[in-house]
């Protein structure tokens, strides 16, 4: 049975959802998915260790950045507590030359695309705009509006068909597009109106949805009254529902998806079931909302745990392992620690360096403006002196 499916069955409840890792671990067959993973050796053992690694970096990260940010040292952090698996394993479905377009919370996404997390920090500390070159990294910059990003996706799916890069049969080169959101921004009009356009154009996207079971306070049951895996074939576009907190079959459903879509077959839509194990922003109180009861029936399906019980049940992974793994995520949680705390903070003047490749007059104009209002305080100060 193809994971895809393009139509609506008669019961919402009956979505069926991809999973090749249960709870425990156990290893469930899947002719699809297994054909896809086996292709590169996506599920390999020396693969399989590299994932655990990635999920276990990114969380401490993560953590890091909640405490930095509880020290006064970032703005704000939206974590992705319990969201690995569902990043991890779609960051790495990507070929290199798919371009990704992230909202705000894709940490392990950015991980897998070779983005460091001290640029993720240095933009919630707000002193970077963007943190990397996307054209390098194939990584847009993280988008804040919900939602915003997906049209914009879209667009750059179309671009690829116009340019030649779709269905050529060259994997070297075909490209697709990741378009990664959560359910609260799948109720956004930006993701009705892109969802549109990439069935009108059949551009080579894939609309990748991280159903965390919360939009903020809201839950999921009240954003939609059919799993969110159904809304896509609305317009005809073929979906398919899968256990975010399962990597492997995150990154097979994925990959199966990216490279439909290169190869000219038109978008795809997944929507990942996991759980947000942290409050929505550190700015949030989940427990206002949040039955304790629900978080820990999640805390048990923690991809992190999973993913090791699988490696424990092939005899691929052992405690000298597992102890390196946390000593380098000890080691990167200090050095971003170290890192932030020794930041300075830039002169607000250069944030009139980069809008435009060339200089520009109305930004040159903006910026003596802007230096004729400093000056003012800076002559408060002489006469207070």
């Amino acid at each position: 049975m193809s994971v895809f499916r393009s139509t609506i069955p008669d019961v919402a409840a009956e979505e069926p959802m991809v999973q090749l890792l249960d709870a425990d671990g156990t290893r469930t067959p899947h002719e699809q998915l297994d054909a896809v993973l086996d292709e590169h050796g996506l599920a390999s053992p020396e693969r399989l260790r590299g994932y655990y690694r990635d999920m276990v970096m990114i969380r401490a990260a993560d953590l890091e950045a909640t405490s930095l940010q509880r020290q006064g040292q970032l703005g704000l952090w939206a974590s992705a507590l319990g969201q690995e698996a569902a990043q991890i394993g779609a960051g790495h479905a990507a070929r290199e030359q798919d371009y990704l377009v992230p909202t705000y919370r894709e940490h392990g996404v950015a991980w897998a695309r070779g983005i460091e997390p001290w640029r993720l920090l240095e933009m919630f500390r707000g002193v970077s705009h963007g943190g990397w070159d996307p054209n390098e990294l194939r990584t847009h910059p993280y988008m804040i509006v919900l939602g915003s990003q997906a049209p914009q996706a879209v667009g750059y799916a179309m671009g690829l068909q116009r340019d030649g890069l779709v269905g050529t049969g060259d994997l070297s080169t075909d490209t697709s597009v990741l378009a990664l959101f959560g359910d609260g921004a799948s109720s956004e009009g930006e993701v009705s109106e892109s969802l549109t356009f990439a069935a009108s154009f059949q551009a080579p996207i894939v609309f990748y949805t991280q159903n965390n079971q919360w939009a903020i306070s809201v839950p999921t049951e009240v954003q939609t009254r059919v799993p969110l895996a159904q809304r896509s074939r609305g317009w005809g576009i073929p979906s398919a529902r899968v256990d975010g907190n399962d990597v492997l079959a995150v990154l097979g459903t994925v990959r199966t998806a990216l490279d439909a879509a290169r190869e000219g077959e038109g978008p795809r839509f997944v929507e990942a079931v996991t759980y947000r194990m942290a409050a929505h922003t550190t700015s949030d109180d989940a427990s206002r909302y949040r039955p304790k009861a629900e978080e820990q029936e999640w805390a048990e399906k923690d991809p992190i745990l999973r993913l090791r019980r699988h490696l424990e049940q092939l005899d691929q992974i052992d405690e000298d392992f597992v102890a390196r793994c946390d000593e380098e995520a000890h080691d990167l949680a200090m050095q971003l620690h170290h890192h932030i705390h020794g930041m300075e903070d830039p002169d607000p003047v250069h944030m009139f360096d980069h809008p435009y490749a060339e200089p520009h007059p109305i930004v040159a104009r903006e910026r003596e403006e802007y230096l004729e209002y400093a000056a003012q305080f800076d002559d408060d100060e002489e006469e207070q002196a």
